[in-house]
């Protein structure tokens, strides 16, 4: 089996072709919402038909290549079936297929075909990006320019992957506020300071909201693409971690499934919604998949039920306080993460190996899992 990964490469852009890429983005842009237009006025949604109604246009009136237009009404049909509400456009990124796009291997460069000509740019990567790429024939990327007006070539790589494969370990993680993850070997990563940085983002945002001015606007959206940065940067680092601690030791990697915990969670006050909402655990979780598809480490997701509840010594319901949890049954008190995480541990290993697992019963009989 195999995932499909993005991996993002800085481009070497020479001064006299960024107006050329310009260009481009912005016809591909202009022929999306031409596109989008028809979709909505005559209510279709698949590409074969949206094809025939607007493929001759598009290519007149923007002077797109006849792959460029395809990838442009492929575009506007994949946004309109993942969300409802696409309003416009931007020239910010343009959708690129194996005609269009070549990537050679022997000197880093990648050959885009764009509005007026072919060029070829050299790749600005580390190891990191080399290692993904080594050895592969990509065969689609997009093109992006971000908004300090770098450009980017985010490349789509197959990984070899072993989701089924047996491992007699798992690592449980529980995800949260206090600690955003704790693993079953004990590893923890406080969010104490990370609430503090959120914090001061909202007071300043709080602050800029108020004053209204074009100039408070500006510093608005450059404070919010800082904290997304910032949470990215974070969510990276624990996922790296995450999946070499499993990796060293031979490891699958368990989460609670946490689909639509915002709406099921009851918080009070704004304080509490805001810091709720700004739990990035969806984030966390799609960034470790990917990371352990790459090392060929599964990941489990169980059900979130009584995780924080059962004792992972006795498997019997205990009591939770905050961040302490004890058992009277057994009488085992620790840290409620920790306790939670192994029990999601037990719970993976039970999806791993059902034979050998102790809670094999238990999940047939209980609302353990």
């Amino acid at each position: 089996m195999t995932q499909t990964i993005s991996v993002s490469c800085k481009l070497q852009v020479p001064p006299e072709l960024r107006q050329e890429i310009d260009v481009t983005l912005k016809a591909f842009a202009e022929a999306c919402n031409q596109i989008l237009e028809v979709a909505k006025r005559e209510n279709v949604r698949n590409t074969t038909k949206l094809h025939h109604l607007t493929y001759r246009e598009v290519r007149a009136t923007t002077g797109l290549k006849a792959n460029h237009a395809c990838q442009a009404i492929r575009r506007v049909v994949g946004n309109l079936k993942a969300t409802k509400q696409v309003h416009q456009f931007k020239p910010s990124s343009i959708s690129l297929d194996a005609r269009v796009f070549t990537y050679r291997e022997a000197d880093q460069h990648v050959g885009i075909t764009l509005l007026n000509q072919r060029v070829w740019l050299p790749l600005s990567i580390g190891n990191y990006q080399l290692a993904l790429l080594r050895g592969k024939n990509p065969t689609s990327a997009t093109l992006v320019k971000r908004r300090n007006g770098d450009y980017y070539i985010q490349i789509a790589v197959d990984l070899p992957t072993d989701p089924t494969g047996k491992t007699p370990k798992v690592v449980g993680v529980d995800l949260g506020r206090r600690d955003l993850a704790h693993t079953s070997t004990g590893k923890s990563w406080n969010g104490e300071q990370i609430q503090k940085v959120r914090n001061h983002f909202a007071k300043v945002r709080a602050s800029l909201q108020s004053k209204g001015t074009k100039g408070a606007k500006r510093l608005l959206k450059r404070l919010s693409g800082k904290e997304r940065r910032f949470q990215k940067w974070l969510n990276h680092s624990i996922s790296r971690q995450l999946v070499n601690e499993a990796k060293s030791i031979n490891a699958a990697i368990a989460f609670e499934d946490l689909t639509g915990i915002r709406q099921r969670a009851k918080v009070k006050g704004s304080e509490q919604r805001r810091q709720h909402h700004n739990w990035a655990f969806y984030q966390l979780r799609m960034f470790t998949n990917y990371k352990a598809a790459i090392a060929g480490i599964p990941v489990i997701l169980i059900r979130p039920e009584y995780t924080s509840k059962t004792c992972h010594h006795c498997l019997h319901i205990g009591k939770r306080n905050a961040k302490s949890f004890s058992c009277e049954n057994c009488g085992w008190h620790g840290d409620a993460d920790f306790n939670a995480a192994n029990v999601i541990s037990l719970l993976g290993l039970s999806v791993m190996q059902p034979e050998q697992s102790v809670l094999s019963c238990a999940l047939q009989g209980s609302k353990l899992g």
